[in-house]
């Protein structure tokens, strides 16, 4: 039994799975005994704790600062993209709407990573449209080879 293949363990040091002595792992939502103390220490202190916070930032605790807005104001994961794009009814209308994008892209009106993800839905959508010109292509040639 030589090799890390073989070993109960990986390269890391690290139990493989299955064979740690707990067969189904960590329960789900277990936590960690380090958590649990801390919520035990700070249960019913949220509110002096939030009020002290915000009082050291409004005396120019850039870090506090920093901690209250991002809990006001947390950092936006997207934006709603409100822009025109061409109706896409036929595969084809595709390139229109990449286009679209492309140009959205060098004017400004949208990021980089928003036209990523508005490019992976067009041809999302590009592709179950193909998909059913496909499906009624080969319905055609199916009904067209059938014996009267």
């Amino acid at each position: 039994m030589t090799g890390p293949e073989k070993t109960r363990r990986n390269h890391a040091g690290h139990w493989r799975p299955g064979v740690s002595g707990n067969k189904a792992g960590k329960p789900k939502g277990a936590r960690h005994k380090a958590t649990l103390a801390a919520e035990a220490l700070l249960e019913g202190e949220a509110e002096a704790l939030s009020r002290k916070a915000v009082e050291i930032a409004l005396k120019g605790d850039v870090a506090a600062l920093r901690l209250c807005l991002d809990r006001i104001l947390p950092v936006r994961k997207d934006r709603p993209v409100i822009f025109e794009i061409p109706k896409i009814t036929e595969v084809k209308d595709a390139v229109a709407a990449a286009a679209t994008i492309v140009a959205a892209v060098a004017t400004g009106q949208l990021t980089p990573a928003e036209a990523g993800e508005l490019s992976k839905l067009v041809d999302s959508y590009a592709r179950v449209l193909q998909a059913i010109e496909f499906e009624e292509r080969i319905s055609k040639l199916e009904k067209a080879v059938e014996p009267r």
